[in-house]
Parts: C-alpha cells; structure tokens; sequence
C-alpha cells in the first residue's frame, strides 16, 4: 500500500547539489576508471560512463581469472588495479563451482528452509585480499590478511566467510573480515595497519556476516549489528585508531551504512529492524531516529536531495522516504514523506537515479517509483524467466544491470516503462556478488572466476 504525504518538494530537492541521482558523500575525485566501493562511486549503485550491453561465454569477454576460495564480496576499482576479498579454507577440498539448486522450500543440503541455514565448513581459513591487473586480469598480488578458524559459518547457498566488500580511497584499500578484523594497505599491497574490535558476531539463524565497510573522509565506518552486543565503530582511515563508538539495540542486520551531509552536518544513517537512526559523524550522537522497517534488513539507505529512502523486504515490508531536516524521533509524523510495502526487496540494494528509484525481489520482479513521491511508474514486473537473486542491480548511461542465480544478467532500459534490453548468460555460473562497472567494463564475480566484459567496437 502507497501512503503519500504532501510536502514542498522543491524546497526539499533544492537542498543540495544532486549529481548522478544523489549527493556526492564523499570527497574522493573518483574517474570513469574507478568504482571505489560497493554501491559506486555516488552510493546509488549508478557507475559513470557506458557499459556493455551485450555478452556470452564466446562474445565480448576481455578476460577471466580464477578466485579460490570462496567470497562473495563485490569487486572494487581503483585505476588499472581490482581488489578482491576471499576466505581460502586449508586442508579442506575446495568448494565446488556452483551449488546444486535446492527443491523448492529446502536449502542445498535437502533441509526445509525455516529451521536455519547456517553451514560453511569450520576449519582454519585464510583470509585473503587479491589485487589483480585490471587490463589483463593477471593476479598482481595476494596477501594473506589473518588465519583463523571462524566461529559459526554461514548460509549454504549465499553465504561466504568473505561477504563484506572492501573499500578503497585511492591511496588505500581496506579489506573487512567481520569478526576476523579489517586490515589496511596500500596499492602495493604493504600492511598499513590492521585492528580486530573484539566483536565475534552471532548473525540470526548462522545465515553469516556481510556488511559492507564505508569510508568518508578520514572516517572508516563498521556497524555491527547481531543477536548479542552490537556495536558500530568509527575508525581513523590512516591509523585505524578509533575515533567513536556506540552501542545499539538491534537484531542481525546487513544494511551498510550512509553518510549524507545536509545543512551543513555530515549525519551517518543506518538501516535497521527497530529504527533506522541517523548519527552525527563527528560525534556518534543520535540526530533522528524513526521506526517502522521490517526484519531482517539488508539493503542499503540511498539519499537524493533532501530525503533518504530505507527498505526492508522480509516481514512486515516497508519502504520509507525520510526527511533529512528533522530531529529526535521521527516514527508516525510528517517526516516521512512517503512509503511504500509492494514489491520490496528483500536482499538487493536498490538504485537511484534521475529522480527514480529502481529495485527487485529475489524471485526477480522489478519495480520504479517516482522518487519524490512513490508512485509507481511500474511495479512488480517479472524478469524475463523465473529467477532468484541476491546481487544488487547497478546501472550506466541509461541501462539497469539485473544479475540472476542462472548465471544471467538481464539488461533493462532505464526510465518510466519496463523494457528488457538484453539478457547475458555465462554458462555454469551463480551471481551472489554485485557487479563493478568502470571505463565502459563490467566486472562479474561468480562462485570462483571473476570476468571482465567488454563490448567489442
């Protein structure tokens, strides 16, 4: 149900400087050549520049490259140099390329879903980040950041001892382990520094960890919300010394957080099951705090102008378009400009951009609202074929990027009608992980090859 609230909207949008569909958050002068960390680099998942729109395993792939272990963290770009993360298990058999799709109901070892779903086998891991030639996909370097044997595992089918993607400023990377640490280094791959906060997290069910670090500035932001004492950390980005933390009452949550300066002060907005909350980046004090999201939240808050719009997907569904002028608690009042509970998505991010919000379910139907308003240009349409997916969509030059278990990628036309451009299928592969795009390329992860797509001339 679509509940509308009338506000001044073009005192709400005239707030700040929209580039791309949202405010540019962080300071980096990011290129075509760069996306510097999970969601772009706008925060919306919207790349610069063009991408490729079709593909094969015989058509338009520059190069692939074996990953071992097993990660599904997304890949980050910084010039010629990717990073990726991996947990490599030793003296276990590798896992193998692909799950085997469970019956409907059950997970991949043949249990009913609903009783759990944590797996993943209990062994000494190395925890790995790779940094690879961007032009050749020839692996540059490999560094072992820890080893240890992790406390609980993860879910069978979607889960990976290497989930959070890392982040880069260009000078740095920074690879996120969860509970096994972050671990900073420079573009050669020399160990900066490194910190272990003493969080060993319990996620619900031991459906396993995936929150995505954030960098701002010199603000390197790791929010830990689990089933016992959550924490959020703000850390120095050049020392790793920390600079605020705070506790929180939440259930498990992978909703990464936001960093979005309006009037003047830089707030850090964090999606979650109780209230979303909003923290002054300075100082960690409570700006606003507004209840009203379901459980289970996984996707990440995206900001234009002068609003923010938070998900969730699970039960009791919600979508809520937040007003960023406000203080203390917002739940019920006019704050909230608009929500929305059809067609959520459940794991996926959404995208923002042009004014128009995009985002998908994971048994593949699309929705585009009107980001000012929340009605609908189109809700709800199915992808071509019956799907899942768990990877967020990303967008470039007018083209909506849908990555699917089959090893597809559905290619959409952005704007206010549904229309499918094109679908791309890598043969055997499975994509958890959200595709990178820079410099007109496309870079997909699958359960053990990373692959760089480009479009022939």
């Amino acid at each position: 149900m679509l509940r509308i609230r009338t506000l001044s909207l073009m005192a709400l949008f005239s707030a700040v400087v929209v580039v791309g569909g949202a405010s540019v958050a962080n300071n980096s002068s990011s290129q075509d050549a760069d996306w510097p960390r999970w969601r772009g680099p706008f925060e919306t998942g919207m790349a610069r520049g063009e991408a490729p729109t079709t593909w094969s395993d015989s058509k338009n792939v520059k190069w692939k490259t074996p990953i071992p272990g097993r990660g599904h963290s997304s890949p980050v770009l910084w010039g010629d140099q990717i990073f990726v993360t991996t947990a490599v298990p030793i003296g276990a058999e590798p896992e193998g390329e692909r799950p085997s799709r469970p019956e409907p109901g059950a997970d991949s070892a043949g249990r009913r879903r609903g009783g759990g779903g944590g797996a993943g086998p209990l062994v000494d891991h190395k925890f790995e980040l790779i940094c690879l030639d961007r032009k050749t996909g020839k692996i540059l370097w490999q560094k072992t950041a820890r080893v240890a044997t992790p406390h609980e595992g993860y879910h069978r089918m979607y889960g990976s001892f290497a989930s959070n993607s890392p982040v880069t400023d260009g000078r740095h990377v920074f690879a996120y382990f969860g509970s096994r640490g972050i671990y900073c280094y420079d573009l050669k791959g020399q160990l900066i520094w490194e910190k272990d906060v003493g969080v060993r997290m319990q996620m619900r069910l031991g459906f396993g960890e995936g929150t995505a670090p954030v960098l701002h500035d010199k603000a390197l932001i790791l929010n830990m919300d689990h089933e016992g004492e959550d924490v959020m950390v703000v850390l120095d980005k050049n020392t790793g010394k920390e600079l605020w933390k705070v506790s929180r009452d939440e259930p498990s949550n992978w909703a990464a957080p936001l960093v979005v300066e309006h009037q003047g002060r830089k707030q850090v907005v964090v999606s979650a099951t109780r209230k979303v909350r909003s923290y002054d980046l300075q100082t960690g004090e409570i700006v606003w705090e507004c209840g009203g999201l379901g459980t289970n939240t996984i996707p990440a808050p995206v900001r234009q102008g002068g609003m923010v719009y938070v998900m969730s997907g699970h039960r009791e569904p919600n979508l809520l378009a937040i007003r960023l002028d406000r203080k203390g608690d917002l739940t019920g009042t006019d704050a909230i400009v608009w929500t929305n509970t059809r067609g959520n998505a459940y794991t996926a991010s959404p995208v923002l951009h042009d004014n128009k919000l995009y985002f998908v379910t994971d048994s593949g139907m699309v929705s585009c609202l009107d980001a000012a308003t929340g009605r609908p240009y189109y809700s709800q349409v199915r992808l071509p074929k019956a799907t899942n997916i768990k990877s967020s969509p990303v967008g470039a030059n007018g083209k909506l990027y849908v990555s699917t278990e089959d090893g597809d990628v559905v290619v959409l036309k952005m704007g206010e009608s549904f229309e499918v451009l094109a679908t791309n299928t890598l043969e055997g592969q499975f994509f958890i992980a959200t595709p990178a795009i820079a410099d007109g390329e496309i870079f997909l992860r699958g359960q053990n090859t990373l692959f760089c797509i480009q479009q022939s001339p």
